[in-house]
């Protein structure tokens, strides 16, 4: 089973046997651009080659033993086709920020709450709908051309197959999906004058969505007409790949965001839109979900600030060295505003309660004590909704850590677990490959590959009642600052102050 992850830098696969044991891995990068201050975009031509790369060695290094294909990728991406299925402009990525005018007419045609109420989320910059009315606003001329419109990973399946289609767990972060009847909202799609015939079909995770074509097999050294799942979000895919497939289970990971994923069997949206709802990859399935947009990327800015060349590793060394809390500081991670549960694109990072007698190991500590505490910020919405949580498995960078991963255990006064393998996504989409190929009868028996390791982070009561009160102080700064963050932000884009040929916003 090959799991294919079409990700923000770069492209990873995966074959995995049938007892879960990954045989081989392959991956390669590509350029993000940034064309003009808020935009992030991707030339998804250069998807594909990066993915007819990996495939090829891993077809390679399996001696072409693949029976299934199943994909992943980033989410919200806007891949716009003309009708000879060809790329109209570089495709608008998940963190693309220019759409907040876009945003706002949303909300204003149907409603923030009947939005919600839809699909179980609020207009934000990063969904597909705001982009598609940017494209018809702001380039008039490609919008005319379009005659398709797909997520990041269903341009690889197109590549792959002809077939348009796509998942309900990414389509969920359209916003053009209605989450409870896991199909097209026609009433929202009626609201935005948004053609439906450009939309792909949506299937559930684990059925099959396309075959190899013989084109594409003959390119890649793979057999002709192998299934391909319709695979899932990267979000999604990643639950899958560690077994958070029930109710109770949480993931926390740690990465250059952080997400926080609460699986439910039945669909439960915050009214107040501060955490996502969507489509699970387990069909009929849902989760809830909490973002930090810079979690392991406020790591990897103090790393430059600090102009350390040590690495990761050595940063945790150093924040080990000062006690928890850091002595009184406070670290707010929003160093490229903030997704949940403070939607605010304004949001900015700040320490707080800087004193003569912090140093770099309290700021350090401070740093990965705040990423933590934003991860909290959306379990404690989580709980109030009414989740029961009787497990936390930590992935990612955060969960590789051993600092890390006693702050979450400490701060969220839960014991942490992790999984034998934890290759993200692309293990996820490989599982959901080995239930369309009919290797495993459902979701939930591919998953009982997924092993826990022996080991348990178990929190320290004593430090538990300490970060309490850190928490409790951290989220009172939010509200108290917001306005300031706001006016601050504002004053950086201000004409007035930029250089003269500096590109305007």
């Amino acid at each position: 089973m090959v799991g294919l992850d079409i990700g923000t830098s770069g492209v990873r696969a995966l074959a995995v046997n049938k007892a879960g044991d990954v045989v081989a891995d392959s991956s390669a990068e590509y350029a993000i651009l940034a064309p003009r201050p808020g935009w992030s975009e991707q030339h998804p031509e250069d998807w594909w080659k990066a993915v007819s790369t990996v495939l090829r060695e891993v077809a390679t290094a399996t001696d072409g033993q693949v029976v299934a294909i199943g994909l992943a990728g980033q989410m919200h991406g806007s891949v716009f086709l003309d009708a000879r299925d060809r790329v109209i402009r570089p495709a608008l990525l998940w963190n693309d920020q220019r759409t907040d005018r876009q945003c706002r007419q949303i909300t204003e045609t149907i409603g923030r709450d009947k939005l919600v109420a839809i699909t179980g989320n609020p207009a934000l910059t990063g969904f597909q709908a705001p982009k598609v009315l940017w494209l018809r606003d702001e380039e008039p001329a490609h919008f005319k051309q379009v005659a398709h419109l797909l997520l990041p990973k269903d341009y690889i399946r197109l590549q792959l197959s002809h077939e348009y289609a796509t998942d309900a767990s990414d389509a969920s972060g359209t916003l053009l999906l209605d989450l409870r009847q896991r199909g097209w909202s026609q009433e929202i799609l009626n609201a935005l004058e948004i053609p439906e015939q450009w939309l792909p079909a949506v299937y559930e995770s684990s059925m099959t969505a396309g075959a190899l074509d013989p084109h594409a097999a003959a390119e890649l050294g793979l057999p002709a007409g192998i299934p391909i799942s319709a695979g899932a979000g990267d979000n999604a895919a990643a639950a899958v790949g560690i077994g958070v497939v029930e109710d109770g289970l949480i993931s926390s990971s740690i990465g250059s965001s952080g997400v926080l994923f609460a699986n439910m069997t039945k669909i439960q949206p915050d009214p107040s839109g501060r955490l996502h709802a969507f489509c699970h990859a387990v069909p009929g399935g849902y989760h809830l979900l909490g973002v930090t947009l810079a979690a392991g990327a406020s790591l990897r800015w103090w790393r430059s600030v600090l102009n350390s060349e040590g690495g990761y590793g050595a940063l945790s060394e150093l924040a080990a060295t000062a006690p928890p809390g850091a002595e009184g500081l406070i670290f707010l991670p929003y160093l490229t505003g903030e997704r949940t549960p403070h939607l605010d694109p304004f949001a900015r990072g700040a320490f707080f309660g800087l004193t003569s007698r912090h140093g770099p190991a309290h700021l350090t500590r401070a740093l990965m004590e705040g990423v933590v505490f934003s991860l909290a910020d959306s379990l404690a919405v989580m709980v109030e909704l009414g989740l029961s949580i009787k497990q936390i498995r930590v992935i990612g960078g955060g969960g590789r850590s051993p600092l890390w991963r006693q702050i979450q255990a400490d701060v969220f006064g839960i014991p942490v677990y992790r999984t034998v393998v934890d290759e993200g996504p692309a293990y996820g989409a490989a599982l959901l490959a080995g239930v369309s190929a009919g290797l495993f009868s459902s979701v939930d028996e591919a998953c009982s590959v997924v092993r826990l390791r022996p080991e348990v982070t178990e929190p320290d009561e004593r430090r538990t009642q300490l970060y309490k009160a850190y928490f409790e102080l951290y989220r009172s700064l939010y509200p108290l600052t917001s306005s300031v963050m706001a006016g601050l932000s504002h004053l950086a884009l201000d004409d007035g102050l930029l250089p003269p040929k500096m590109d305007r916003p």
